[in-house]
């Protein structure tokens, strides 16, 4: 009733902010993990070392050597990657949509955690410079602030080409929050839209997207790892062997419950797929084509706890993306206002009264708590499988079971 009423008297399209909120079934709840008993004994971590890193890039299907005995070097080369000491990455958010704060508190955790944060596609503050091997640089249909100097002030590139709350379009940043810092970190005149066009008006099939990866590449002289970052939605599966094969070595799937700071509200609560099947195709179609080590797969798009990223990594993933998590840990109450620009918290907001009320130390501190917090969690889960690195849980999907879901779920 609300939302007829809202539309017959302004005939527009009605914005929202965050992630889905329809009851669609969340299938991280239909899933429970195995355990282990008697004849396979689970591992205490608490006295046994537990293996969280993982690495994101390119893999050699073998590893070959030199030598032999005491004196062996690796023949085969190597793809770039990048180390995370926890398989949980900070999503991409603008600076713009979020407050430079908020930027600075993700960054700083990221340090601390030996994890990474996305700067979103609105480009890299200079306040940051000092944390760029913690940082994805994000290249978006708009190519805000896209240099060579950002390409290369980062731990890896990713191309977006879509978002999981609002598949198939672009994006809007309101001249009114486009103040000095914004626009010369975006390179546009002050107070002018920031309009992301819905396509990359470059890329209009695998071949132009491969062109770009290797644009990239070739820029920041073969040295990062190039992600691209799409949407789930019904074909993912064709599309992301189409990335893969065009060069990426990171392919990043957002799932429709996914958060953002403003989209249409049809677009968010009735396009895409969610997250568990897309990444289940995902992983299941490169396996099949011999081409699952050529590229990492990270998932994000309801991402809500250390339980879902466990399950999400049984599933194949090599990492998960947090986002409406992370803003909720620095302070965010779900208002689903994020596009008024209000945020009474200092996160979605560029007005300096509120911005200040957002204390980047504090906030970076509860970042990192979290942080923390899960990576005990996933150690007492990898225990309970008996797995002592996180690595080794990677598709594993027999440690998986269904429940309540039907047979096409399954």
């Amino acid at each position: 009733r609300k939302n007829i009423l809202k539309q017959a008297e302004s005939g527009g399209i009605i914005l929202t902010g965050m992630g889905n909120p329809m009851p669609y079934t969340i299938y991280w709840d239909h899933m429970l993990i195995d355990a282990c008993q008697v004849t396979n004994p689970s591992i205490d971590p608490l006295r046994e070392p537990m293996e969280l890193r993982t690495y994101l890039g390119a893999k050699p299907e073998a590893l070959e050597f030199d030598g032999e005995h005491d004196n062996v070097s690796l023949r085969t080369e190597l793809a770039p990657q990048v180390k995370l000491d926890i398989p949980v990455v900070f999503a991409a958010m603008s600076y713009g949509a979020i407050s430079l704060n908020a930027h600075k508190a993700l960054a700083m955790a990221a340090r601390r955690m030996g994890t990474l944060m996305n700067t979103g596609e609105g480009g890299l503050h200079e306040d940051l410079a000092d944390y760029t091997d913690r940082i994805i640089v994000q290249v978006a249909s708009g190519r805000f602030g896209v240099t060579s100097k950002y390409l290369n002030n980062s731990a890896l590139v990713e191309i977006k080409i879509g978002q999981g709350a609002k598949p198939g379009i672009g994006g809007h940043l309101p001249g009114e929050k486009v103040g000095e810092d914004i626009s010369k970190t975006r390179m546009i005149p002050v107070g002018t839209d920031a309009l992301s066009p819905a396509p990359h008006h470059d890329i209009y099939s695998i071949e132009d997207l491969s062109q770009l990866i290797y644009a990239i590449k070739e820029a920041t002289d073969y040295k990062k790892p190039v992600s691209v970052k799409i949407a789930a939605v019904h074909n993912v599966a064709a599309i992301a062997s189409g990335i893969v094969r065009a060069g990426a070595d990171i392919v990043m799937i957002d799932g429709f419950r996914g958060g953002t700071g403003a989209a249409p509200m049809i677009i968010r609560d009735h396009v895409g797929i969610p997250i568990e099947l897309a990444l289940a195709a995902v992983d299941e179609r490169l396996r099949q084509e011999g081409i699952r080590n050529r590229a990492s797969i990270l998932v994000g798009g309801s991402i809500r706890q250390s339980a879902d990223v466990v399950k999400a990594i049984a599933l194949g993933a090599d990492a998960c993306v947090i986002g409406t998590a992370a803003l909720i840990a620095i302070g965010c109450r779900v208002c689903q206002k994020c596009y008024t620009g209000n945020c009474a918290w200092g996160i979605a907001t560029q007005k300096p009264e509120l911005v200040r009320r957002l204390n980047p130390e504090v906030a970076a501190d509860h970042l990192c708590n979290l942080l923390t917090a899960w990576g005990h969690e996933i150690q007492e889960v990898l225990g309970s499988l008996g797995i002592n690195a996180i690595e080794s849980l990677r598709g594993s999907r027999e440690r998986l079971r269904g429940v309540g879901l039907n047979q096409e779920a399954l």
